[in-house]
């Protein structure tokens, strides 16, 4: 029998978000239990990576700049720095900077996952699907 891996949900990841309010201001510790991979990802003006999806992770998506439009599933928006965004498995989503300058979000992976489980919808820089 194949063991499967189990995906990350939204709201059990959200609750072990951690924010602590001090007397200069704030953080948000983010867990790390459960996360693979984290990364930040930066996006240069007038370029977007393609529209894909991940069978074995989520994703948790951090803005932190403006200037991105973003594409979950049937929803397109342009997110404000800070917004927190959770992708499950298996929902296509893209990045894309529409700014003057590059644009980053930080990104923690949720699942068992390597860059190879990439399957790519529309890629506008030809790479394999």
């Amino acid at each position: 029998m194949k063991r499967r891996t189990k995906i990350a949900a939204e709201e059990p990841y959200r609750k072990d978000i951690l924010e602590d309010h001090r007397p200069w201001g704030k953080f948000r510790a983010y867990p790390t239990q459960r996360a693979r991979h984290v990364k930040i990802i930066t996006v240069n003006p007038d370029s977007s990576l393609s529209l894909q999806l991940h069978k074995r992770r989520s994703e948790f998506w951090v803005v932190l700049d403006g200037g991105l439009e973003i594409t979950v599933g049937p929803k397109v928006w342009r997110p404000a720095a800070g917004e927190e965004i959770f992708i499950p498995s298996r929902t296509p989503h893209r990045l894309r900077c529409l700014g003057r300058k590059p644009a980053r979000v930080m990104e923690i992976w949720l699942g068992s996952s390597s860059e190879s489980d990439i399957v790519r919808i529309e890629d506008q820089y030809g790479r394999n699907r």
